[in-house]
């Protein structure tokens, strides 16, 4: 793996200033999801709401398709965080809250690899700062021609508890994250350090990820076919009727299966309704 700075005889560089514009991460309480900072801002706001456990066991249950079209029937149409993948097949299923860091691009004066002696450095500030059953979400910008993290880091945040990684930047050592036990998802992957493009600058502020917006505290929802970003104030209603479209689903397509054509059948007529509340516990119960 090749998150360490690598040797330290490099090459006379620059050496950063105590805090250069943005170097040092401005963030809400370290690992606190239920931070997010107001427009951009100093100012932090408390995000409502504790979240039950029953909320993400049912988010575990039930597909990001199904979670998309829950939050298209409320109006939410960019939730989906296209052209990421999972980069471990077996490790795909992923339910937490974001926890977010946010990157410029990098600046040649200051992105160098004496900044990795820092502790505090933005990146491994972040990884540090995740809290169990979160999930790091970073800002990339899109750009994967260099890592926004690799497998020492990424084996941290699995020791952590974190509940996975999402990047729509580029990871490195991509053959070590193929058998780690942590979902992660990304852009692409990429062999060049992440200093060659990206400045951590920001945790726990609102960010861009894939062109959608994730706010510290959203709840992220991923399986095999991607990620979808839940609004933190949505996830309990969101992951009540998901669940009720996959059963009601669920029985349309072995209907389907066995010949039923989609005229009353899908959407489903009344008479298909019925036999749906027929097969439910108690038998009759509300559709």
């Amino acid at each position: 793996m090749t998150d360490r700075a690598g040797p330290q005889a490099e090459t006379p560089v620059a050496k950063p200033q105590a805090d250069p514009t943005g170097q040092k991460a401005r963030a809400g309480t370290p690992g606190d999801a239920g931070h997010v900072e107001k427009s951009g801002r100093a100012g932090q706001v408390e995000m409502a709401g504790e979240i039950g456990a029953e909320v993400f066991d049912a988010l575990r249950k039930v597909s990001t398709a199904t979670v998309t079209t829950q939050l298209f029937a409320r109006g939410l149409r960019n939730t989906f965080l296209a052209g990421l993948r999972p980069l471990n097949p077996a490790h795909t299923r992923m339910v937490g809250e974001a926890f977010t860091l946010r990157h410029i691009p990098a600046r040649e004066d200051l992105d160098v690899l004496s900044v990795f002696r820092d502790y505090d450095h933005p990146q491994r500030l972040a990884v540090e700062s995740v809290g169990p059953g979160q999930v790091l979400v970073m800002d990339c910008r899109g750009q994967t021609r260099a890592a926004s993290i690799g497998g020492i880091l990424a084996t941290r945040l699995l020791r952590r508890g974190a509940a996975g990684l999402v990047t729509d930047g580029a990871v490195r050592d991509s053959p070590y994250f193929a058998e780690l036990e942590l979902p992660a998802f990304a852009a692409g992957v990429c062999a060049t350090t992440n200093l060659a493009r990206h400045h951590a600058v920001d945790l726990q502020v609102p960010i861009g990820c894939a062109e959608v917006p994730v706010y510290p505290g959203d709840i992220i929802v991923a399986d095999a076919e991607g990620v979808v970003c839940v609004p933190r104030h949505l996830a309990a209603q969101v992951a009540r009727d998901a669940l009720e479209q996959e059963r009601l689903e669920d029985f349309i397509q072995a209907e389907v299966a066995a010949g039923a054509p989609l005229r009353g059948t899908y959407p489903p007529d009344e008479d298909t309704l019925r036999r749906y509340r027929d097969t439910l516990p108690g038998g009759g119960g509300a559709g």
